[in-house]
């Protein structure tokens, strides 16, 4: 459904999670999802699954779009089926940010690094391994464990203020803050945000990544919304709730991780050094470009309509064709974009995945099983559509052997497209 003002938007609807103005501008309508990485039994696949509404909203005061809630952080993430050390590409991004890190900040064993959703140690592991103390904070008990098993001291429990202030009352002051991917993940985004400056040493530093909307419109990644992403950042937006409590966004890096992404160094106001030029360049490059504008986002939603349509287009002649099509990974992604297309075992047979934690169960609401990635030369599929599309160099360099047999690689994101 095309976007566009609700003047009589539900009465329940929750006021933005920035700002707290009233929610009234529709972007778009993805229908009814299911939790997006919460992969099912087989016993499961036999009970009610809850699906929820999934309608991106734009706040035009503040400019931050977002999703409504209808699951509570605890109830997603307490147990997690995602594992950042699965993705070789993602390892190395860890690596070689924690290798410019420890450079750009002069870190060492007198310092700290205190990272935010650190997952299973991925990141962290880079500075423990140049002799540099560490603390992650993760609050899914499985995901630590495994953090915990490599060495990384690891706290259990959701980030924001009230757990800030416990830390420093612990003695716990970093130098330098980890925050990547987690803001997303985050409703309580004043909350989380003002804890930030109780765990900052005088003088430390902010980091945080994100995948920026601007890319997300340019590039048609809609797939990448879904109820665990609660909101979606411009500079824009991230720079003004950084100043309503005291910090300073000093410079912004463009990323190519997750389809483009946004790198921004933030450190207390009273204490921040001088603003880099870039930070200004890319706030100007949103202003000029409308990013927030209620027109630019109803062409948007028209680019996700005809998405859908040619990517059924092209199942639709595949498998008239006699043609057997599998999948490549099961991201949180692929339940967008699946559910909202419709697409289910008729149209993809089967998805593979590195991550034991997934194999052998199914994906939400579509109800797809996933195999080990050995299980594409069992069954030796015509095309493989590649669903975490941002890591397809990755993958079709290590299952490239799916050519063997005249094996093609399909992604669907920005557009659809069969590559060699």
């Amino acid at each position: 459904m095309t976007g566009g003002s609700v003047p009589d938007a539900p009465a329940a609807l929750p006021p933005c999670r920035c700002c707290e103005a009233p929610l009234t501008h529709l972007v778009v309508d993805l229908g009814m999802s299911p939790l997006a990485n919460r992969f099912l039994t087989a016993e499961q696949c036999r009970e009610m699954e809850p699906f929820y509404p999934l309608r991106l909203w734009l706040c035009t005061a503040c400019g931050l779009v977002q999703l409504e809630e209808f699951e509570t952080p605890e109830r997603i993430f307490t147990d997690y089926a995602y594992f950042s050390s699965y993705s070789d590409s993602w390892v190395r991004h860890a690596r070689d940010y924690a290798e410019m890190a420890i450079a750009r900040f002069g870190l060492g064993a007198d310092s700290r690094v205190v990272e935010i959703a650190s997952n299973d140690g991925y990141l962290l592991q880079h500075f423990v391994a140049r002799g540099i103390p560490v603390l992650g904070i993760e609050p899914a008990a499985n995901v630590a464990e495994a953090a915990r098993a490599r060495g990384i001291p690891t706290v259990v429990e959701f980030f924001g203020t009230a757990s800030a202030r416990r830390l420093a009352a612990e003695g716990v002051a970093a130098d330098l803050v980890v925050a990547n991917n987690v803001l997303a993940h985050t409703p309580a985004l004043r909350d989380f945000v003002a804890g930030l400056r109780h765990v900052l040493r005088p003088g430390g530093t902010v980091t945080l990544e994100f995948p920026h909307l601007e890319r997300l419109l340019a590039e048609n990644q809609f797939d990448t919304i879904y109820h665990e992403h609660f909101s979606y950042f411009s500079l824009t937006t991230v720079d003004r709730l950084f100043r309503d409590h005291g910090l300073r966004v000093v410079d912004v890096e463009e990323l190519p991780t997750h389809g483009g992404s946004l790198r921004v160094y933030a450190q207390a106001a009273e204490t921040a050094g001088p603003r880099l030029p870039r930070v200004d360049e890319v706030l100007s490059r949103e202003a000029a470009g409308g990013l927030t504008r209620p027109e630019r986002l109803a062409a948007f939603a028209e680019q996700v309509e005809a998405t859908k349509r040619d990517l059924l287009e092209f199942l639709i002649a595949a498998r008239r064709a006699g043609r057997r099509i599998a999948g490549y990974g099961a991201p949180g992604k692929s339940t967008t974009l699946l559910n909202y297309c419709g697409i289910r075992t008729d149209f993809l047979e089967y998805t593979v995945d590195r991550s034991p934690v997934k194999q052998g169960r199914f994906l939400p609401g579509t109800h797809i099983p996933i195999h080990p990635p050995e299980h594409l030369a069992r069954t030796r599929p015509d095309y493989v559509l590649i669903l975490p599309w941002n890591l397809k160099d990755e993958i079709m360099e290590s299952v490239g052997w799916i050519r063997d047999w005249g094996g093609q690689f399909v992604v669907p994101i920005p557009e659809v497209k069969v590559l060699p």
